[in-house]
């Protein structure tokens, strides 16, 4: 199928097109950092176009509500964590350090982290607009541990009197609250904890 001619009669630039790709992604940068700050439901739409430099009716062109720029941002964050878990699987990396590195680049990326740990926080009420994600995020999350679980039980390479659904919501709960510990530390003077390597501890404990 070809494409209409401009007005003028000359073929259509792909310039718009990627101009409208890399403003959805500044404000999907915007959109991130402040509902890591401030909470879904205390960011508004105003303030996110004003800190992606765009104005208020140009962000709606790209999301014309709060739930959709919501929907969006965590889909990205979903697509870039999936894509670089999968990119270090087609290595022939072990899963579960293939999870400790999702931890590694978290130490590197604060927004991140911060957004995950507000939101996630926030939707354990049911009329929050991210709720039903964050059951499914969840109820996946540990779904998928517990497969690899079941698989290191079988080798005998699972921790003695361990269940494997124990095991896949304890790995969860601890990288959860190591994100916590990590946001709350940050800015302070002591040492600040190293996500992955106490994951990497724990797993090397679970795992035999």
């Amino acid at each position: 199928m070809s494409s209409k001619p401009a007005p003028d009669g000359r073929a259509p630039r792909s310039g718009g097109y990627a101009k409208g790709r890399a403003t959805r992604e500044v404000i999907l940068d915007a959109a991130t950092a402040l509902f890591g700050e401030l909470g879904y439901r205390s960011a508004s739409l105003r303030e996110i176009a004003a800190r992606a430099g765009v104005s208020h009716p140009g962000l709606l062109h790209h999301f014309p509500t709060k739930e959709s720029l919501l929907a969006a941002v965590l889909a990205h964050r979903d697509e870039v964590d999936g894509a670089a878990i999968e990119a270090d699987r087609a290595t022939g990396m072990d899963f579960f350090e293939a999870l400790a590195r999702v931890a590694e680049r978290n130490a590197a990326r604060p927004r991140i982290v911060e957004l995950f740990c507000t939101l996630s926080a926030e939707a354990t009420s049911a009329q929050h607009p991210a709720h039903a994600y964050f059951r499914r995020r969840y109820a996946d999350l540990v779904s998928e541990l517990t497969g690899e679980l079941e698989q290191r039980s079988a080798a005998g390479r699972l921790r003695a009197g361990t269940s494997p659904g124990d095991g896949a919501r304890t790995v969860v709960a601890l990288m959860d609250g190591l994100q916590v510990q990590w946001l709350l530390e940050r800015e302070g003077e002591g040492p600040q904890v190293d996500m992955a390597a106490v994951l990497r501890g724990y797993l090397s404990v679970l795992l035999g």
